[in-house]
């Protein structure tokens, strides 16, 4: 066992090396022929959504717990959660219950009409925020977006919203104009009165004090600087992720959302949080914005509240749902307030409220990072370890000295991750090298996490020598 890694169980270390992998987690020989054929009917019928990227080499069969299997019975050890989602692991026990109960119940009704899955998930979320009781139930994160951002936009009378230059909120509409991480070229301008600013990197900083450190409120202050400039008066919202997943695991500083906040206040602009992939537990709290000891106007949630399954809520203040109504608000969806994920949903509360998974995954996330900061120690090619709890990002450079990104050496351990049955998500931005984005499940195992870090190290090493 390498010494950076001695804190590791030895049985754990003994599965990922020479030829002692497990039956089930073993490196990739090549596809069957099966997959193969299903993989050459994907090509010539499935559209490639993925902008330049690719579908994973693999047809997955079934998945239960931490593991996806195909049909050869080959497992791949999930380290994203699916899509950073289903985060009490895949089949768990209270949502196929749930789901197999309410299929032959009562699964979707007519828009208008409510049922008690619907007023019992609503009162949930509503006292789950302190402030924010007024709950909508949506189906994805970037429905819950266009829905938050066509709220503000009624009730502040603006029209413009500012997000951040390395954002992710969806595909749509809105939530895709306030996309700037990907996605912006050719598809025709964004909404009008789009804008951004740049969110603050402690790994490489715009801004810094006088010691080098992130000046992160100088960086705010430039940024809005910026904004009140391009205005033409019509201020609405801003809406922000607590970590920019998809732009590079950028955990936005304590204080920060504070600060925040109070920019817009000043401006009679709603700040939105984007909680898709921090909420219901995943940073070790069972919201993001919770450790900086503040309320959003509005707060979406997706991802996590369905734990896998399409699932998205608004949540909002009393005062900011009146006056929407007021004003003639209009959301009205083939899929809002849909019983079945709704009871989804108040599973998914009741389960990580029970097994204390919030918890679990400060826990769970200070060994992984553990791990990481381990690893980095023996890899120079490892130059960020940031996030909280499950939450997690690793930034591949070419070397720790000059934090050169190094792209196309993060998307080579990826692929040899998967060979050795790891699944991980590396998100390439520019003037970042690419940036790993690790999200188990809150159920996931020691011996998991522990298994995932070793098939990480022999990758890394199998790529950089």
């Amino acid at each position: 066992m390498p010494a950076a890694l001695s804190w590791l169980p030895a049985t754990a270390w003994s599965t990922v090396t020479g030829a002692s992998l497990p039956d089930t987690v073993r490196p990739v020989t090549g596809l069957s022929p099966t997959d193969r054929a299903d993989l050459d009917r994907a090509a010539r019928h499935l559209v490639r959504y993925m902008g330049a990227g690719e579908f994973v080499p693999f047809v997955a069969d079934r998945a239960a717990g931490a593991f996806v299997h195909d049909a050869s019975g080959r497992a791949v050890l999930d380290f994203t959660s699916g899509q950073m989602s289903a985060i009490l692991g895949h089949s768990h026990p209270a949502i196929v219950e749930v789901v197999t109960g309410m299929v032959g119940r009562l699964d979707h009704l007519f828009s208008g009409m409510l049922s008690r899955p619907v007023i019992d998930l609503g009162e949930a979320l509503g006292t789950l925020v302190p402030g924010l009781d007024r709950v909508l139930l949506l189906t994805t994160g970037a429905e819950a977006n266009e829905a938050a951002l066509r709220m503000a936009r009624l009730v502040t009378g603006g029209w413009e919203v500012v997000g951040f230059s390395q954002s992710w909120h969806g595909m749509t509409g809105a939530a895709a104009s306030a996309t700037y991480s990907a996605g912006r070229r050719g598809y025709g301008p964004p909404a009008v009165g789009s804008m951004a600013i740049p969110a603050p990197n402690a790994y490489r900083p715009r801004f810094t004090t006088a010691d080098g450190a992130l000046d992160w409120q100088r960086e705010l202050d430039d940024g809005f600087d910026l904004v009140d400039r391009q205005t033409s008066g019509g201020l609405a919202a801003f809406i922000a992720e607590p970590i920019l997943s998809s732009g590079g695991v950028i955990d936005l500083p304590e204080g920060y959302l504070h600060a925040l906040l109070e920019r817009c206040r000043e401006r009679g602009m709603l700040l939105v949080l984007d909680e898709a992939q921090t909420g219901v537990g995943r940073t070790g709290r069972m919201f993001a914005h919770e450790r900086d000891g503040m309320t959003p106007d509005v707060l979406t949630l997706s991802k996590t509240l369905g734990a896998g399954l399409p699932l998205a809520a608004v949540l909002t203040t009393t005062e900011i749902e009146q006056r929407a109504h007021e004003r003639g608000f209009l959301f009205y969806t083939t899929h809002v307030s849909d019983p079945l994920p709704a009871a989804v949903g108040l599973a998914v509360l009741e389960v990580v409220a029970r097994e204390r998974l919030a918890e679990r995954a400060a826990v769970a996330g200070d060994r992984l990072r553990r791990g990481l900061v381990e690893l980095q120690e023996r890899h120079e090619c490892i130059g960020d370890v940031r996030g909280r709890g499950l939450l997690l990002g690793v930034e591949i450079v070419a070397d720790r000295s000059s934090r050169t990104p190094a792209p196309e050496t993060g998307a080579a351990i990826s692929r040899r991750c998967f060979d050795l049955g790891l699944s991980m998500n590396i998100v390439q931005l520019p003037a970042m090298g690419g940036v790993f984005r690790i999200a188990p499940p809150l159920t996931v195992t020691d011996a998991e996490l522990d298994l995932g870090l070793e098939i990480l190290d022999r990758a890394i090493t199998d790529v950089t020598g």
